[in-house]
């Protein structure tokens, strides 16, 4: 048993814990959540727990039948909103197929993957994250309803503001659970806010926004309300989106114009992995939302924005995005920018810009086609994204 083991046994007896929860991902970055005792753990740490692989979304391939998970240590935390007494911990898990060998299709996997390939040409990016989201009334059995919590608009104040509590709420269990939130508001539709927190490295900030969209629908539920990350929820209103910045660097130097000018180059056929529903491309070209492939040093409707301290922001992804795999694939087209040189494009008229896909059909059809996507992915994500053989 190695000291990091040794160490969570000894936080476990510490803290009372009495429930272990062991967290993953399916291909579409859907949480799916396994609970065990503690006196499993030794078994979990050199076997790993078996999962049936076929009813994963994305997962199985033929000859698959079971899935182990393995608690990654790192990700160790408890889960603030449960009881003191009789703990309830949560771990994120990596994944490993029959064989032993990491599991292709686990995105967490793939992201790191992704790391390691720009490290080895000396690119490191760290990650932040803009996340949006509704808050809906229930009704009496706590079904969601179709009802904002409120109408405010804007930076709003209470009390035509009616989410600060439920905003208060989710920061502070964040806070708990080590994640910093840096600015929360109430944004353009109604009922609609916005919470972003501290960057980070790729993969502590991807499972950052995994724990951030489970703590926000909890939070809600906790307040009688319901929490939703849908693209498109309210037809005449807007939408929601999942902003990701990114700051890379070549080195100690900057690399930002490069890393975006591969990005650019790669927008469209990665569109897919951004928005996987087809509210995801009703969004796209309103209130906003970027509808073409653009870049910009300030306006917040392009889809990709340079700003001078070497950050650069993607607009197009929402809460249906997978952040394993977006941030990976940025990782592989910002890379390739950089390892090609490539300048920044000029900046055609707006009628004369690509648009970027106008349904999920046509994104689905871009992924198909795409040499850079089928180089980098495993087939069965691939299939579950875009279908086909």
């Amino acid at each position: 048993m190695d000291h990091r083991q040794q160490d969570v046994f000894e936080f476990m007896a510490d803290h009372d814990v009495k429930f272990v929860k062991f967290a993953f991902c399916d291909v579409f970055g859907r949480q799916k959540i396994l609970s065990v005792l503690p006196s499993l753990l030794p078994k979990a740490f050199s076997d790993g727990i078996a999962v049936d692989a076929a009813r994963i979304d994305g997962f199985y391939r033929p000859g698959d039948s079971e899935i182990f998970l393995f608690p990654d240590t790192a990700t160790l935390s408890l889960l603030p909103w449960r009881p003191s007494h009789g703990r309830v911990a949560r771990f994120y898990c990596d994944i490993r197929g029959e064989d032993g060998q990491q599991y292709a299709q686990d995105s967490r996997k793939l992201l790191r993957d992704a790391v390691e390939y720009a490290r080895q040409r000396h690119v490191y990016v760290s990650f932040g994250a803009e996340n949006d989201f509704y808050l809906f009334r229930t009704d009496e059995e706590g079904n969601p309803t179709d009802v904002p919590f409120d109408g405010a608009g804007y930076m709003d104040e209470a009390p035509e503001d009616r989410g600060e509590d439920v905003r208060r709420d989710i920061c502070l269990t964040l806070e708990d659970m080590g994640i910093e939130p840096l600015s929360s508001h109430h944004i353009s539709g109604p009922g609609q806010n916005r919470i972003d927190f501290e960057p980070g490295l790729a993969l502590e900030c991807a499972d950052n926004v995994v724990t951030f969209r489970s703590v926000v629908k909890m939070m809600a539920v906790r307040n009688g309300l319901w929490a939703s990350f849908a693209p498109k929820p309210i037809p005449d209103q807007a939408g929601s989106g999942f902003r990701i910045a990114m700051r890379p660097k070549k080195g100690s130097d900057s690399c930002a114009d490069a890393f975006l000018a591969g990005i650019y180059r790669r927008a469209r056929e990665m569109s897919v992995f951004f928005g996987s529903s087809e509210e995801s491309y009703e969004r796209l070209g309103q209130f906003g939302a970027p509808g073409e492939v653009s870049w910009a040093d300030t306006g917040r409707a392009s889809l990709l924005r340079r700003k001078k301290d070497g950050r650069i922001e993607i607009s197009s992804p929402d809460g249906t995005a997978n952040p394993y795999l977006a941030f990976a694939l940025l990782l592989y087209a910002g890379v390739e920018g950089v390892e090609e040189d490539l300048p920044l494009p000029p900046q055609p008229p707006a009628a004369q810009r690509n648009p970027l896909p106008r349904s999920l059909q046509e994104a689905r059809a871009l992924c198909r086609e795409s040499a850079f996507l089928k180089r980098l992915l495993p087939a069965e994500v691939l299939r579950a994204y875009a279908g086909g053989n």
